[in-house]
C-alpha cells in the first residue's frame, strides 16, 4: 500500500512511523527544511521538502499511484486544497485533518468522507472525564471490522425519514444530532439539512453506505 502524507506535525509523524512499521510505502511531504532533513535521516521513507499544496510537488510524489493521501498540515485551507488535488488525481482514500469547525463544514459540503477533527475529539473526551465519564471505553466495544460513521445531511436528503433510506446489510442507523439535540433512530425522524446522522456498519460496507446516502465517494 502506498500512502502520501502531507504535513509533519505530531499526527503526521506518528502516522508515518505507524505505517512504516506496518510495511507500507510512505511518502512524507514537509515544507520546513530543518524538520524534513531530520525526518529524512531518521525515518525509513521518502521525505520531500516542499509545499504540499503545489500540484507539481504532489505530482512528484506520484499521488496518482497512491492508495491513500492524508493531508494533516497545520492549515485547514491547505488540507482542503490538497484533498481536492488528490481527489482530482483519483486517489482512492483522501483523509483530511480539519481543526476549525467552519472548515469542517466546508469539507463536508465538498463531499470528503474521511475527516479528522482532533480538537473536537480531545475536548469532548476531556469534558467527559471531568464529568466522571470514561467515553474512551467505547473503543473496547468495537471489534473486528465494525465502524461508526457520522454523515452530515445536505439538501438531497432533507425531509427524508431514516426508514426511507435503504442501507446495505449489516448496517443500521443509531440516531441524529440536530444542534445540541440527539434523536434516536427508533423515532424515525425526518432529516434536516446540517443534521449529523450516526450509524454503524462494517468496514467493507462504507462505500455502499455512502452510495445509499447519495454521497460523493472519492475514487
Amino acid at each position: 500500500m502506498r500512502i502520501v502524507i502531507v504535513g509533519a506535525d505530531s499526527l503526521g509523524i506518528h502516522l508515518t512511523r505507524s505505517m512504516i512499521n506496518q510495511g507500507k510505502e510512505v511518502i512524507l511531504i514537509e515544507k520546513d527544511e530543518a524538520i524534513a532533513k531530520e525526518l529524512a535521516e531518521n525515518l525509513d521513507c521518502t521525505v520531500i521538502n516542499a509545499e504540499g499544496t503545489r500540484p507539481d510537488i504532489l505530482e512528484k510524489a506520484e499521488i496518482s499511484k497512491a492508495d491513500a493521501l492524508v493531508a494533516c498540515s497545520t492549515n485547514d485551507q491547505n488540507n482542503i486544497l490538497i484533498g481536492l488535488i488528490a481527489r482530482d488525481a483519483k486517489v482512492e482514500k483522501v483523509i483530511l485533518k480539519i481543526d476549525d469547525d467552519q472548515f469542517l463544514d466546508i469539507a463536508n459540503k465538498l463531499g470528503f468522507n474521511y475527516i479528522i477533527n482532533p480538537s473536537r475529539i480531545s475536548s469532548i473526551y476531556i469534558s467527559d472525564v471531568l464529568r466522571g465519564i470514561n467515553t474512551i471505553q467505547l473503543s473496547n466495544l468495537v471489534r473486528s471490522d465494525v465502524r461508526f460513521m457520522g454523515v452530515v445531511v445536505d439538501e438531497t436528503l432533507e425531509d427524508w425519514k431514516l426508514s426511507e433510506i435503504q442501507l446495505p446489510d449489516n448496517s443500521s442507523f443509531i440516531g441524529i444530532y440536530r444542534k445540541s439535540e440527539f434523536i434516536l433512530a427508533d423515532k424515525d425522524p425526518k432529516m434536516h439539512e446540517k443534521d449529523e446522522v450516526i450509524l454503524v456498519t462494517r468496514a467493507d460496507m462504507i462505500k455502499d453506505v455512502n452510495v445509499a446516502l447519495g454521497r460523493n465517494v472519492e475514487k
